[in-house]
C-alpha cells in the first residue's frame, strides 16, 4: 500500500457511487453500521501487480460515507474498504482486508479470483487475514453515456418482443463483421436490424446486460455463468459483450440508439432480486461488506432465500429500495432504455410483516414499497414494466397480482398451449389462453396486453427442442441432469433428438409452425424466443445457463445462422404481418360478449361440426379442435374514442388426427373467407384455393392453425 498523499474533502452524500466534477470526483458509499469506508485508488507496476492508495472517506451524512478527492478523473480505477463491527449473528461481517466493488460502479475491470480469498470469515469462522485486492474486479470512474436517440414508444397492441442473449444471437451471424460479433454493436447492426424487423419484433429483450460475476459454485465446476443472472454491479453494463475492452457504456449506448433509429425498443431483464454473493458462505464482494442488513433480507444474520440463489435482496429496505430506483433510472434516462423485465418479481412485493410455524414469513404485497416507489416515479412509469410473477417459492407464484402498470410473463398460456398440441390441455382451456386470460388479467382496469404470451423462452427448452425431446439433455452443465424443469409438456415425434427421418422432421416443422402461429394470432402480448424462427437447437439442454470456462462466444449455445431454416422464418414473417394488419386480432378491451354493430357477439366459439361449442365438450379430452369467430364490426382500438370496422377474423386450432372442419360463425355470417395462414405448409402462405363460401368445408390433420378473413 502507498502512501496518502491525498487528503479528500467532505464534498457531497449525493449522489451515491462516483461522481467525476471539474477538478476530481466525488465519493459517497452507502454503509451506515461502517465505522469507516476508504476508497483505494488502484494503478499497477511493471509486474502487473496492483498498488493501492487508501483515502479513508472523512464524512458521513445519514449513513453516507463521502469525500471529495481532487486530481483524479475519469478512467481511474478503485475498490472500497470497509470497517466495523464483526457481528455475524446480526448479519454484520465488515473486514477491511476485503476489497469491495462499489455498488454504483459505472463500470467493472477484470475479474474475479481465488474464491477462497474473497471469503470474509477465514477456517475459525473470525475475520479472515487474506486480503482479496488481487481477486476482485476493479471500478473505473466513469461519466455519461453519449446522449440516446429517442425510442420509438411503440404502443402495446403493436407490440412484439423478442428475447435475446446478445452474445449468442449474435456471435455467428455471417453479415455481422467478425470482430463485431457476439457484442453490443454486432445487435446493432443492419443484417441483425432488418432480420428483426422482417419478422415483425419491435421490441428486443435483452437477457441481463448488467455486468454479472459468476457464482462460486459454478465457477467450482470450472463453468461461467453464461445467461447472466448473477450481478455484480447494477449501474455497469457487462463488459462480456463489448467489441473493444473498456468501450462497452459507450457500446452499449450507440446500440440502443441504433435500435431506436430502426423502429426497435430496448427491454433490459433485470435481476434485482438477488446478487451474485451467494449466501453468508459465500464471497464479499460488495453489498454484504458494506451494509448487508440494508441490502438483504436476513434473519439471526443469516440470509432468507427465497430465490433460490443464495440470498434474498430486502426490497422494502430504503438502502435497496433508493439503489433499484437509480439503477433503472440511469439505464432509462442516460441510455433511453424503453423497458425492464423483472426477474423474480414477487421478491419485488415482500414487505417486512409476518410470522409463521417455520419463522419467518415475508408475504407478497402488491403495494409494497418498492413496486409502489417504480409505479410512482415519472420516469418509470412510462417505460414498459414487466414481471415474471413468481420466485423461488410456493407463496410467490403470483400470475394476474400485480399492479395495473405491470405486464406479466405468462406462463399459464405457455403450459396449455404446448399442452394443446402435446395432446393435453382441453378446448376450454385453450380458449381462456388465447383470448387474453381475461381470468388472469381482467380486473384492475388491466389490458389483454398485460399478459406476455409465450411458449418457449430462455428457461427451457427452444421451439425445435420442445418437439425433439421427451426429456430434458442438461449433463454438460455439470449438475447431473438434475437442474433444469421436468415439466416440459414436450414430445419427440418417435425419436429422441436429432434426425434424418423426413416423416419425423416434418412433423416437427408443423407442429412448431403451429406453436409459433397461436403464439402471433393470440389476443395479448406475444413474445418469441430469438432463434426460434431460424430452428435454433439447444440439443435437449433446457438450463443452458452455464457453459464450461474459456467457451468462446460462438460456441456458447450461439444460433447457427448458416443452418438456419428459411421457410421458417418466412413462415414468422408471414404471421408476424396478419397480425400487424388486423386490428381485429389485437383488440385493447377484453371479449365480454358484447353486442356488436351486427347485432352479435365479439368473439363466439365453434366447434368442428361449426356449431356453437357446447358445455359439456369444453373441458372434454376427447374434443381436439377449436374455432373462434371474432366480429369486425366492433373493434376495441386503443386511442381511439369509437370503435372501429374491421373484417371478421376466424381462427381454428386443431390437434389431433385426420378430421373435417366446417367453418364456423354465426348464422348472420353468410360472407367468403380468405384463408391467409395455412401452418401445413413450410412459409404459412396457401396454395391453391384460398377462397372458401361460408360453412364450407377444410380437413386438418395433426398440429394445425389456419387463419382465415373476411372477403
Amino acid at each position: 500500500m502507498s502512501t496518502d498523499h491525498r487528503s479528500p474533502t467532505p464534498g457531497a452524500a449525493h449522489p451515491l457511487g462516483a461522481a467525476p466534477q471539474p477538478g476530481g470526483v466525488n465519493f459517497a458509499v452507502h454503509a451506515p453500521r461502517a465505522t469507516d469506508v476508504w476508497v483505494c485508488l488502484i494503478d499497477t507496476d511493471e509486474t502487473g501487480s496492483r498498488r493501492e492508495q487508501r483515502l479513508r472517506l472523512p464524512a458521513q451524512t445519514a449513513g453516507v460515507h463521502h469525500g471529495f478527492v481532487a486530481g483524479i478523473g475519469e478512467g481511474t480505477r478503485y475498490c472500497l474498504r470497509a470497517a466495523g463491527p464483526w457481528e455475524p449473528e446480526n448479519g454484520l461481517r465488515f473486514n477491511e482486508r476485503k476489497a469491495l466493488i462499489d455498488p454504483y460502479a459505472r463500470r467493472l475491470d477484470g475479474a474475479l479470483g481465488d474464491g477462497g480469498a474473497l471469503l470474509p470469515y477465514g477456517a475459525d469462522g473470525g475475520p479472515s487475514e487474506t486480503d482479496s485486492l488481487p481477486d476482485i474486479p476493479l471500478c473505473v470512474v466513469t461519466g455519461a453515456p453519449p446522449a440516446p436517440e429517442p425510442g420509438p414508444g411503440v404502443p402495446w397492441d403493436r407490440t412484439v418482443i423478442c428475447e435475446v442473449h446478445v452474445g449468442s444471437y449474435t456471435a455467428r451471424h455471417p453479415g455481422i463483421p467478425e470482430e463485431l460479433r457476439g457484442t453490443y454493436r454486432g445487435l446493432a447492426q443492419p443484417a441483425v436490424i432488418e432480420h428483426l424487423r422482417r419478422i415483425g419484433v419491435t421490441a428486443l429483450e435483452l437477457l441481463p446486460v448488467q455486468a454479472c460475476l459468476t457464482e462460486p459454485g459454478v465457477r467450482d465446476r470450472g463453468m461461467r455463468n453464461h445467461w447472466g443472472y448473477s450481478t455484480g454491479a447494477y449501474f455497469a453494463p457487462d463488459p462480456r459483450y463489448a467489441a473493444q475492452p473498456g468501450h462497452e457504456v459507450e457500446e452499449f449506448a450507440e446500440m440502443v440508439s441504433a435500435l431506436h433509429s430502426a423502429g426497435l425498443e430496448v427491454l433490459m431483464d433485470v435481476v434485482y432480486n438477488h446478487t451474485a454473493e451467494e449466501s453468508v458462505a459465500g464471497p464479499s464482494l460488495s453489498w454484504r461488506g458494506l451494509d448487508a442488513p440494508g441490502y438483504y433480507l436476513l434473519e439471526n444474520g443469516e440470509d432468507l432465500d427465497y430465490t433460490g440463489c443464495g440470498n434474498t435482496v430486502d426490497c422494502a429496505s430504503p438502502a435497496s429500495v433508493r439503489m433499484v430506483l437509480d439503477s433503472l433510472r440511469y439505464f432509462a434516462g442516460e441510455f433511453g432504455v424503453d423497458g425492464f423485465r423483472f426477474d423474480l418479481a414477487s421478491v419485488l412485493g415482500r414487505g417486512r410483516t409476518g410470522t409463521g410455524p417455520q419463522g419467518p414469513v415475508i408475504p407478497f404485497d402488491h403495494r409494497a414499497p418498492l413496486l409502489t416507489a417504480i409505479a410512482a416515479d415519472p420516469i418509470l412509469c412510462t417505460r414498459k414494466l414487466i414481471a415474471e410473477p413468481w420466485d423461488a417459492t410456493g407463496e410467490g407464484y403470483r400470475v394476474g397480482g400485480f399492479p395495473p402498470v405491470w405486464a406479466e410473463w405468462n406462463d399459464r398460456y405457455r403450459d396449455t398451449v404446448r399442452d394443446f398440441f402435446a395432446g393435453g390441455a382441453t378446448v376450454g382451456t385453450l380458449a381462456s389462453r388465447v383470448s387474453g386470460s381475461q381470468d388472469l388479467f381482467g380486473a384492475q382496469g388491466r389490458t389483454p396486453f398485460s399478459s406476455i404470451n409465450f411458449v418457449t423462452a430462455h428457461d427451457g427448452f427452444t421451439a425445435r427442442d420442445l418437439v425433439s425431446y421427451e426429456r430434458k439433455h442438461n449433463e454438460a452443465n455439470g449438475e447431473k441432469n438434475r437442474d433444469g424443469t421436468d415439466n416440459n409438456h414436450s414430445v419427440n415425434h418417435g425419436f429422441e433428438g436429432g434426425t434424418t427421418d423426413p416423416a419425423i422432421l416434418a412433423a416437427r416443422a408443423a407442429h412448431v409452425r403451429a406453436l409459433i402461429a397461436t403464439l402471433l394470432l393470440s389476443t395479448g402480448t406475444p413474445m418469441l424466443l430469438g432463434g426460434d424462427e431460424l430452428g435454433h437447437t439447444q440439443f435437449g439442454n433446457n438450463n443452458a445457463y452455464c457453459v464450461p470456462e474459456g467457451t468462446p462466444a460462438a460456441d456458447a449455445f450461439a444460433v447457427d445462422w448458416d443452418a438456419a431454416d428459411a421457410d421458417l422464418t418466412a413462415f414468422v414473417a408471414r404471421v408476424a404481418a396478419v397480425r400487424r394488419a388486423a386490428p381485429v386480432l389485437r383488440q385493447h378491451e377484453f371479449f365480454d360478449g358484447r353486442s356488436t354493430r351486427d347485432g352479435e357477439p365479439d368473439l363466439a366459439w365453434f366447434g368442428a361440426d361449426g356449431a356453437e361449442m357446447p358445455g359439456e365438450e369444453w373441458q372434454s379430452p376427447e374434443v381436439r379442435t377449436l374455432q373462434a369467430w371474432v366480429d369486425g364490426s366492433d373493434v376495441r382500438a386503443p386511442g381511439r374514442d369509437a370503435a372501429v370496422a374491421e373484417k371478421d377474423a376466424l381462427i381454428i386450432w386443431h390437434a389431433g388426427g385426420d378430421a373435417t372442419v366446417v367453418l364456423g360463425g354465426p348464422e348472420s355470417c353468410t360472407h367468403d373467407w380468405e384463408l391467409i395462414v395455412d401452418s401445413t405448409l413450410p412459409t404459412g402462405e396457401p396454395t391453391g384455393r384460398t377462397v372458401y363460401p361460408s360453412r364450407a368445408e377444410v380437413t386438418v390433420s395433426g398440429p394445425t392453425v389456419l387463419a382465415f378473413q373476411q372477403v
